[in-house]
């Protein structure tokens, strides 16, 4: 079960669901690359191919863990997002408390679909989430389920 889904109240249910992108995964493939360059220059270079192979493994696994523990939610009440495993950062914001969701996308996240999420709550609160998949798509159902909001007072 899902810290979404245990953490739901009672009569909410989820609307829509984000992940990660792969691109958490960028970082050890291009670690791997150059470690596979080092290899193929000789043996004065595999010491240091070996080292960037090590890299790259440890970067994987917490690529992994964290595309694998991230959650990203929007409830008929609030917006959820929880990130991490062993340090866990989550947001619970009531729809009613939002006052804007940024979306920071570079262009190599514009050309995948990836980008940074910024939900800005009453009372100063700011919080980034990076590397989220379809993150125009998250903001647009986030709003749409806002203004259901404020329609229904």
């Amino acid at each position: 079960m899902s810290y979404i889904d245990k953490n739901l109240m009672v009569g909410e249910s989820v609307l829509y669901q984000g992940h990660l992108h792969w691109a958490v995964f960028l970082k050890p493939v291009v670690w791997l690359a150059v470690g596979g360059v080092f290899f193929g220059n000789g043996h004065d270079a595999a010491p240091f191919g070996m080292v960037c192979v090590y890299i790259a493994i440890f970067t994987a696994i917490v690529a992994f863990i964290k595309y694998r523990t991230s959650e990203f939610g929007i409830t008929t009440r609030r917006v959820i997002v929880k990130v991490g495993f062993i340090q866990r950062q989550s947001l619970e914001l009531f729809l009613n408390r939002i006052e804007g969701i940024q979306v920071d996308q570079s262009i190599l996240g514009r050309l995948l679909g990836f980008g940074s999420i910024t939900v800005s709550g009453t009372g100063g609160t700011r919080d980034p989430f990076k590397q989220i998949a379809a993150p125009l798509e998250f903001r647009k159902k986030a709003q749409e389920q806002i203004a259901l909001v404020y329609d229904t007072k």
